[in-house]
């Protein structure tokens, strides 16, 4: 049990835990989204700017236990510079990695990789997937007004 606790709390995940080079927020931001753990009391808001369909700045704020802000913070470093397609291609990978599944070559999950751990406690689960999902239901949202925008202007969603 010490063992898998070490494996879980590993330095990478600690470091960003204390880290606050993505904390914070975004002016103006094109995304904002807040979401919370209702189990556990961990909550996260992200702010993502976005520049032609990139992600070009991502900031968040939120409180809660080290699992979910590592992952938060990991996860904001890994998105920056990522386009929205990438980025959700991202998300669904950390997903799949939670269950075992491997994520594609194509797929750099960076420091999010630490995280893999934390499937073998899986009351964490929720904690890591937090970021996750919150990022998730922002970028759906934003796409979901971007479709209803190019609609109201005449135009076909993705022309």
């Amino acid at each position: 049990m010490v063992e898998q606790l070490d494996e879980l709390y590993r330095e990478v995940i600690l470091d960003h835990f204390k880290s606050s080079a993505h904390a914070g927020t975004i002016p103006g931001a094109q995304i904002h989204q807040e979401g919370a753990n209702p189990l556990c009391g961990d909550e996260v808001a992200f702010d993502l700017k976005l520049d032609g369909g990139h992600i070009q700045q991502v900031r968040f704020k939120g409180h809660g236990c080290a699992i979910s802000q590592a992952a938060s913070s990991m996860l904001a470093a890994q998105l920056e510079g990522k386009s929205l397609r990438e980025a959700a291609a991202l998300i669904e990978a950390m997903k799949g990695l939670m269950q075992g599944v491997e994520p594609a070559e194509s797929i750099d999950l960076g420091d999010l990789e630490a995280l893999a751990g934390v499937r073998k406690f899986p009351v964490r689960i929720k904690c890591a997937a937090l970021s996750w999902n919150v990022v998730e239901q922002g970028l759906s949202e934003y796409s979901r007004q971007q479709t209803a925008h190019s609609t109201q202007k005449g135009q076909h969603p993705g022309s």
